[in-house]
């Protein structure tokens, strides 16, 4: 097995809306950004893989149209994974480490403003017993902050400071959504506030992997990807406990998460509940900088926020600013996937 880098990574401005730009106009400026970043061109990546969602996009094989920015000539090694591009991030890091290919583009994008994202997003539901009752995902998230609040695990006012703290550390994020103090706002769905709950937005991301010495010839401090897992909960939310993620636990410990210790987190938690559930299953205490970019709460594009999470820890060891991070995804409610890496940046001469 081969070591695999992250080696540049780029986002949009995340906007409430972008009615003016279709998918493929949002994404191209920041396929060409790394890409520039890297001195590479087209014809120079091994493997693309994309993560997105039809029914955000609401059309069949959206996906396809997204190639029209990537450009499919000469003809490419190209995949794509209905999910978040986080894993199909996975998928390249693995296409890298079989050493089928020496450098990966990944991408991914959402437009969740096109629809009612929460009624989308219960399509992701048990179609015979959960979907037909049409719980949306604010919903399903008030379940998991009321379950934790009756178990002792927090309350409202702890969650009000973990959305206060996320907001104001994306004032230093240029491509956050929101920044700064925000209004706790009434409940949306009790105990959730306006605040506990992530924006609705459009944006995009991309990040460039490269395998060993070819990663070092095309970043001065690549974010070594040390170790990488994903693990699902059972689909029927009645059989979880919903104020734990042992699925995130677990793939944390594969990942190689707990060997040693980690200095920042970018953790995806779209709610301000969820982090207290994230924190405990990855035992992240308070020297660990969690969230530096502000997190979901700050930007929330479906489909490219767990991609933005690796590629924000990434960027953070690229700059020197840390030397051991974790990234973590998820998909589907309450936490149900989740994929944890664990990223690092080699000793500064």
């Amino acid at each position: 097995m081969r070591d695999v880098a992250i080696v540049a990574f780029a986002q949009t401005d995340h906007r409430r809306r972008s009615d003016e730009l279709s998918e493929v106009e949002m994404l191209m400026p920041v396929l060409h950004q790394v890409l520039t970043r890297t001195g590479l061109q087209t014809a120079d990546i091994g493997f693309t893989c994309s993560g997105s969602s039809d029914y955000l996009a609401g059309r069949a094989f959206s996906f396809t149209m997204a190639l029209d920015g990537v450009g499919a000539w000469p003809p490419i090694s190209e995949s794509h994974v209905e999910m978040d591009g986080a894993w199909a991030l996975y998928e390249a890091w693995v296409k890298l480490l079989t050493g089928e290919a020496d450098t990966a583009l990944v991408y991914a994008y959402g437009k969740s403003s096109s629809g009612e994202v929460r009624d989308v997003l219960t399509r992701q539901l048990d179609p015979y017993y959960v979907a037909p009752l049409w719980p949306d995902s604010v919903s399903l998230a008030a379940l998991q902050a009321q379950a934790l609040i009756d178990a002792g695990a927090t309350d409202e006012p702890a969650l009000a400071a973990v959305a206060a703290r996320s907001r104001a550390d994306a004032t230093a994020n240029p491509h956050a959504q929101l920044t700064g103090e925000v209004p706790r706002g009434d409940h949306v769905v009790h105990p959730l506030r306006a605040a506990d709950c992530p924006p609705i937005g459009d944006g995009a991301a991309a990040v460039i992997l490269a395998a060993g010495d070819r990663a070092r010839d095309l970043c001065e401090r690549p974010a070594w990807i040390r170790g990488m897992d994903h693990r699902i909960e059972p689909h029927s939310l009645g059989v979880r406990d919903l104020t734990d993620s042992p699925s995130t636990r677990l793939a944390a410990e594969r990942a190689g998460a707990f060997e040693r210790p980690v200095d920042t987190a970018e953790i995806h938690a779209p709610f301000s509940s969820q982090e207290v559930v994230l924190r405990r299953a990855l035992n992240l205490d308070e020297t660990v900088r969690v969230n530096p970019s502000g997190g979901a709460l700050a930007a929330n594009p479906v489909m490219a926020t767990g991609l933005i999470r690796i590629g924000e820890a990434a960027a953070r060891i690229c700059r020197g600013e840390s030397d051991r991070a974790l990234a973590h995804a998820t998909s589907g409610p309450c936490l149900q996937q989740n994929l944890v890496a664990v990223l690092e940046g080699e000793a500064h001469a």
